[in-house]
């Protein structure tokens, strides 16, 4: 079979990347808008503890059960069978895990909703992701990686038509109908193991995909921080007579730096599948990232942080799906593919522990000068990690 045969259609490519922006859907609206509304209903004197206990027990579901759900469709694949079962059935779970967290009136049962949500939610999202490993050829993952990057400006798209809509069971609907729609296709797909991968994956040494993973966390945490504390910055930026609306102009900025980089995430992506290597890519992207911050951290204007912010938002876009690429053919054995990859899934989950703690101890609210140039040397430090990887890629 030649690497002609082997690639996968643009139709199939363009499934796969809209399942991964229904996975994203279904659970960014939730746990940004949803769910605190949800919370100050149920306990608004206590709202911010127990949201923060809530974000905390879903971390803890999401890394166990990503990694579980991750390894149990690779026993299914070792079967004869593909992983779009386990999809599908994650996705049926996810739903009625949307109507407990509806029916959830008490701390204690909001806590238990998101919970279940998040183990239900990773039982589709950790075969969805091994499958692109499974099914995409070497010298099409650029490409993919880059059309990962329509998740977020989707996701937020959502969540902007959300606040337009009144019922909060009419809400819960929408973004699980929205989701579902997205990743049905793929499921109506047919799997197809890509040759290449499993001829090469055994021979990759665990070093490589630890070093990527270690990469990927420095340059997470940045994103995890900014995505908590963006809104705080830009108050310690502008003036306080034009403080008022700021979060709906905020919110505006982040829509659009969220998307502005699809396009130039899809073409390094391409760029870096005909040149055969992602290292150099991958570096210069998170070099551009580190910019992006140390413009934030000297900033002391709207306009300036802003352009600064949109130079983090390119440089992090195209390292996240560049990096997505080259840790999937890092993968030592395809055995195994969903249980590391459910391992790698921890630099999305521990950020969200290493962030605040940066931010708290780093920040103030009239300066997040040193947290920016903290978060500048980590994300530059992934990218000079990235190049000590020694496999392909």
């Amino acid at each position: 079979m030649t690497t002609e045969d082997r690639r996968r259609s643009t139709s199939f490519l363009i499934a796969f990347a809209l399942a991964y922006a229904g996975g994203v859907i279904a659970y960014l609206p939730l746990l940004a808008l949803l769910l605190p509304i949800k919370v100050e209903g149920v306990a608004s004197a206590t709202r911010i503890d127990l949201l923060t206990a809530a974000a905390l027990v879903g971390a803890v579901a999401a890394s166990l059960a990503n990694i579980l759900f991750g390894w149990l469709s690779d026993r299914s694949v070792a079967r004869g069978r593909s992983r779009r079962g386990w999809i599908a059935g994650g996705l049926v779970a996810t739903a009625l895990s949307y109507a407990a967290l509806l029916a959830a009136d008490t701390p204690m049962t909001v806590m238990a909703g998101v919970a279940a949500f998040q183990v239900a939610l990773n039982a589709a999202l950790a075969p969805l992701v091994a499958t692109m490993a499974d099914e995409v050829p070497d010298a099409q993952k650029g490409v993919v990686g880059g059309l990962l990057g329509l998740a977020n400006p989707l996701a937020s798209g959502v969540s902007a038509l959300l606040v337009l809509v009144e019922g909060e069971g009419v809400r819960y609907a929408l973004v699980c109908g929205i989701a579902t729609s997205l990743i049905v296709p793929l499921l109506l797909t047919r799997a197809r193991v890509a040759v290449e991968a499993l001829a090469n994956g055994a021979s990759v040494a665990r070093r490589d995909l630890a070093v990527a993973w270690g990469a990927r966390l420095l340059v997470q945490v940045a994103g995890n921080v900014l995505f908590l504390y963006l809104l705080f910055y830009f108050e310690s930026i502008v003036p306080a007579s034009d403080a008022a609306g700021l979060a709906p102009a905020v919110g505006h900025v982040m829509t659009v730096a969220f998307a502005l980089p699809l396009p130039i995430a899809v073409t390094v992506g391409w760029l870096s599948d005909r040149s055969g290597t992602r290292k150099p890519w991958l570096l210069a992207a998170a070099l551009v990232s580190a910019a992006g911050l140390a413009t934030m951290a000297l900033a002391h204007d709207w306009t300036s942080a802003v352009i600064g912010f949109g130079i983090y938002a390119a440089g992090s876009a195209v390292f996240l799906g560049l990096h997505q690429a080259l840790a999937m053919q890092l993968l030592p054995s395809p055995t195994r593919r969903g249980r590391d990859l459910g391992l790698l899934n921890l630099t999305n989950t521990l950020p969200a522990l290493i962030g605040p703690a940066l931010a708290w101890s780093l920040a103030t609210p009239q300066s997040f000068s040193a947290l920016l140039v903290v978060l500048c040397a980590m994300n530059a430090g992934g990218g000079l990690l990235v190049l000590a990887v020694r496999g392909r890629g």
